[in-house]
């Protein structure tokens, strides 16, 4: 393991920021690839996570829940309805909303996506013990919810 102080400047790695940003490229370089290896991207998961867990939806209350761009929901949804991993159906009061469901083939295929995810967390976290994950997931949580909050009240 080659150390980032070789290469990078003292200014950049004393920052958070900087560290955060460098982690999250490497996270999503074995996130692609793992995904790739599966046929399926990250918004797909997200997606399919967001109907796990809240149930069906219309395309904008999915795409708020999986946290997607509006621009990049429909094609999303587009390639999980040509898979059968999710249905789109007129909603019965306002036929010009679609409601979006998972099917069974998508449950399944979150599972197996779930797995996925949690090899890449394994692989991304390797240096760190399960008490330190839980640490740093605690600290990013806690950084992100206090944004959150803050871009929701302005």
């Amino acid at each position: 393991m080659r150390p980032i102080d070789d290469v990078t400047p003292a200014a950049l790695r004393k920052r958070p920021g900087w560290l955060i940003g460098q982690t999250s490229v490497h996270h999503h370089r074995l996130l692609t690839a793992a995904l790739g290896a599966a046929n399926a991207r990250p918004y797909h998961y997200r997606v399919l996570a967001s109907l796990q867990e809240f149930g069906s939806g219309s395309q904008v209350e999915v795409g708020r829940h999986a946290g997607l761009d509006r621009s990049d929901v429909v094609a999303t949804i587009d390639e999980l309805v040509d898979r059968g991993l999710v249905e789109r159906t007129a909603d019965p009061i306002d036929r010009r909303r679609n409601i979006i469901s998972i099917t069974p083939a998508g449950r399944a295929q979150f599972r197996r996506l779930d797995k996925v995810l949690a090899n890449v967390q394994d692989e991304l976290l390797s240096p760190l013990s399960p008490k330190q994950r839980e640490q740093l997931t605690r600290l990013l949580s806690r950084v992100l919810e206090y944004h959150t909050d803050a871009l929701s009240e302005r």
